[in-house]
């Protein structure tokens, strides 16, 4: 596993665990088909099903996080959400897609979280 994937990996789990600690529910992690990947599918407390997109770094050198989701990645997320749905029989249910941008430093002591609700 390269670093920069150990990394990501690392961040979805900041993230994962974030959520479970605001109550959410993961129903799924690293979700694939052809067209792409799914970071984490997640139920909130209130049931609504919450497609989160994870972009972590070791350092803003390079820019925010969150700046790495333009829009085509937004269009590929919602296609990617309703196959998600599609294929669950969950179809007509509510949705909202959410973005975490993720710092985690070399040392791991440098860690802030970024989460937005419903940006896309």
């Amino acid at each position: 596993m390269t670093d920069r994937i150990g990394l990501g990996r690392n961040g979805e789990e900041i993230v994962a665990n974030y959520l479970c600690e605001q109550g959410y529910e993961i129903l799924d992690r690293n979700w694939r088909i052809k067209e792409g990947e799914l970071d984490l599918v997640a139920k909130s407390p209130n049931g609504i099903i919450v497609f989160v997109e994870v972009k972590t770094r070791s350092s803003h050198r390079f820019g925010d996080p969150l700046e790495a989701i333009d829009a085509k990645k937004a269009l590929r997320l919602q296609r990617l959400a309703l196959a998600w749905l599609a294929l669950h029989q969950s179809w007509g249910h509510t949705f909202r897609i959410d973005c975490a941008g993720v710092i985690l430093g070399q040392d791991s002591r440098e860690l802030s979280l970024d989460y937005r609700v419903g940006v896309l």
